[in-house]
């Protein structure tokens, strides 16, 4: 057995869109090596800190990610790996244990798709855009319905008071 303790940076970003590993930032390793009959099992946490932004008001957020990770690595000519596909199990090259692609799945299966800052985060103003969470508490917008505006231009200078009345 053999533990291994080490940092690594992202060959390149790792992740969803709005939320994940950035390029060149530190993944760290803390994983425990076993020789088993059939391969090396390798167990263990995956940590890095993300950055992404809030998929209501668009804010930039960062979180940190920690996955644990469990996988055979067989050997070769031994009864797992004669007996599995080839993508059902990984496999040692030349003693060695690639990790890259259990990363990205782990990683892109633990992140969520939608991150929020908050979780009450009222998002942007769908008319103008404006973060709900900075706007005014009375910030709102009147909306005609367009097959109605036409009237409501009319009847803006008319000399008609809103209740209907005629005004003097």
């Amino acid at each position: 057995m053999v533990e291994v303790h080490r940092t690594f940076a992202a060959p390149e970003r790792i992740g969803a869109e709005m939320i994940g590993i950035p390029a060149g930032g530190e993944i760290e390793f803390d994983l425990r090596l076993e020789s088993v009959s059939e391969g090396v099992l390798v167990t263990g946490t995956v940590s890095a800190a993300t950055e992404g932004q809030c998929g209501r008001c668009l804010e930039p957020l960062g979180d940190e990610v920690d996955v644990f990770l469990t996988e055979l690595f067989a050997y070769p000519d031994s009864a797992t790996e004669q007996t599995t596909d080839e993508e059902d199990v990984a496999r040692l090259i030349d003693d060695e244990v690639d990790l890259e692609q259990f990363v990205i799945d782990l990683v892109g299966t633990e992140l969520p798709l939608s991150p929020v800052c908050d979780a009450d985060c009222p998002g942007l103003c769908v008319e103008c855009g404006v973060r709900l969470a900075d706007a005014e508490p009375d910030h709102g917008h009147d909306i005609i319905d367009p097959r109605w505006a036409a009237l409501a231009d009319k009847l803006k200078g008319d000399g008609v008071k809103s209740d209907g009345e005629e005004q003097a």
